[in-house]
């Protein structure tokens, strides 16, 4: 038992009883060119498949070595999405079994499952050696099978049906607000009055829209995958000026591993804040200074809402598309670019229409950074912990007080834990989930937290504060 690491990717499954391992053996395979994880009780070896991920060789990589089973959309996050067997480089299997355990692993972002199953075959190289529990690291079993439950009662309760008269309605303000930014500018004139008016319109626009594509994204809108994906990069594409892929790639690790320190993109601040407990103690000790942490609460007006769009996102964004040579993505992007400066141009003319755009982005930055930031970096955010699925989402999201406004001013992020847990259900019906988690958390003693809109704002502040507290501590004493 625990031997057979050697066996080459994809080994065939054989009329013999499998090879089994053990999960020590199981958990050495979490390199970046030894890659094994587990579904269902199953192993299979992605060490050379990762690589032609549609989802990146990251989001997958982040369960080497670990049970991906009950993890939405792990381990092929995308494969039913692009309906290109290309990719794989794999003949698809169409014997191979998938068990309800599976099914609920794939539901999360998924639609068509069939698909994907026709590539899992070729990727087996064993299973759990029958001593072996089926969770890695002694995660919680029971709260997996209560997670489960919940999820059917959802699916029962056709939660995760869209109205997509809802989606429309969304989309069809979007395009009114872009119709009467416009028409300030046409009646009139491109005086100070009517130029500021308008960008704060155009502001509101981009971030509603920017919710917008995080649904289609989330292919929480239509039942067939490829239609998400076509309004997906119209709207991130046409209407914003950015990549589906670059936010494919870089949104699915932060669900996958969300506030995991190497792990979730969204808390990589290259050095420019310290974040959580851990962060800011290591930093101290190693006497690492490359900002004034303990004053990070402070200078986050300066460098961050206002920056994080339309400087570090922005130059991002583009070099992503450059690099990978993403031409789809960027003629979208550029179809963007295109109308905004025949719109706006003939009256700010080139520079003008280009300060005009950057200073949209400038006011919709703010807007963003405050909104995704009063669920997570208010958290815990730490090293991996291991934890079940159910606990670890708990444990780094938390929502905002349910009322009209705070739905629309969010794209009803406020209900961050029950997107995190469900992320393809329509967002209209994530309040409707929400008192069964909350009764799933009180059962297992686990916090659910909710809090006011001012409230949540104001905590990203004194996070930040805290934070930088101690990293002085320890910078100073230890």
């Amino acid at each position: 038992m625990g031997k057979g690491g050697n066996q080459g990717e994809g080994a065939a499954e054989r009329e013999a009883p499998m090879q089994t391992f053990c999960w020590e053996e199981i958990q050495k395979h979490n390199l970046r060119t030894d890659k094994w994880l587990v579904i269902d009780r199953k192993v299979y070896n992605i060490t050379k498949w990762s690589s032609r991920h549609p989802g990146g060789h990251r989001v997958i990589g982040h369960y080497a070595g670990e049970d991906a089973t009950i993890l939405p959309g792990m381990p092929f996050p995308h494969l039913a999405l692009l309906n290109l067997s290309g990719w794989w480089g794999l003949r698809p299997s169409q014997s191979c079994p998938v068990s309800p355990t599976l099914k609920d692993a794939f539901h999360a972002f998924h639609r068509d499952l069939d698909f994907v199953r026709k590539f899992m075959k070729p990727l087996l190289i064993g299973e759990l050696a029958p001593e072996e529990p089926s969770q890695d690291h002694g995660k919680n079993s029971q709260i997996t099978e209560d997670f489960r439950a919940l999820r059917k009662t959802a699916e029962d309760m056709n939660l995760f049906k869209s109205d997509h008269l809802f989606f429309l309605l969304l989309l069809a303000h979007i395009i009114v607000m872009e119709s009467i930014a416009w028409f300030i500018i046409f009646y009139f004139g491109n005086g100070w009055i009517s130029t500021v008016i308008t960008a704060f319109v155009l502001a509101t626009s981009q971030a509603q829209a920017g919710w917008l594509q995080h649904d289609y994204g989330h292919l929480s809108v239509y039942k067939k995958s490829m239609w998400n994906h076509v309004v997906h990069k119209f709207i991130i594409g046409h209407l914003k000026g950015a990549s589906a892929n670059w936010w494919n790639h870089r949104h699915f690790q932060h669900h996958a591993k969300p506030n995991i320190f190497h792990k979730d993109p969204d808390v990589n601040m290259l050095h420019v804040f310290v974040l959580g407990e851990w962060q800011p103690i290591e930093y101290g000790k190693k006497k690492l200074k490359y900002l004034p942490y303990n004053h990070q609460h402070e200078y986050f007006f300066l460098i961050g809402p206002p920056l994080l769009i339309p400087v570090y996102f922005q130059y991002q964004i583009i070099m992503t598309m450059i690099v990978r040579r993403d031409w789809v993505d960027l003629a979208w992007a550029m179809s963007y670019y295109v109308r905004f400066f025949i719109t706006y141009i003939p009256f700010y003319g080139i520079l003008g229409a280009l300060l005009f755009l950057n200073f949209i982005r400038f006011l919709e930055s703010h807007w963003f950074v405050w909104v995704t930031q009063m669920n997570h970096i208010v958290m815990e955010i730490d090293r991996e912990p291991y934890r079940d699925w159910f606990s670890s989402q708990l444990a780094a999201t938390c929502n905002v007080e349910q009322s009209f406004f705070n739905d629309w001013f969010s794209g009803h992020l406020n209900f961050q834990i029950e997107h995190h847990l469900f992320p393809t259900m329509p967002r209209h019906n994530l309040h409707k989930v929400a008192p069964l988690v909350k009764s799933l958390c009180a059962k297992h003693g686990i916090k659910y937290q909710e809090k006011p809109l001012l409230r949540a704002l104001q905590d990203i502040i004194r996070s930040l504060k805290k934070s930088g507290e101690l990293w002085l501590d320890a910078y100073l004493h230890k």
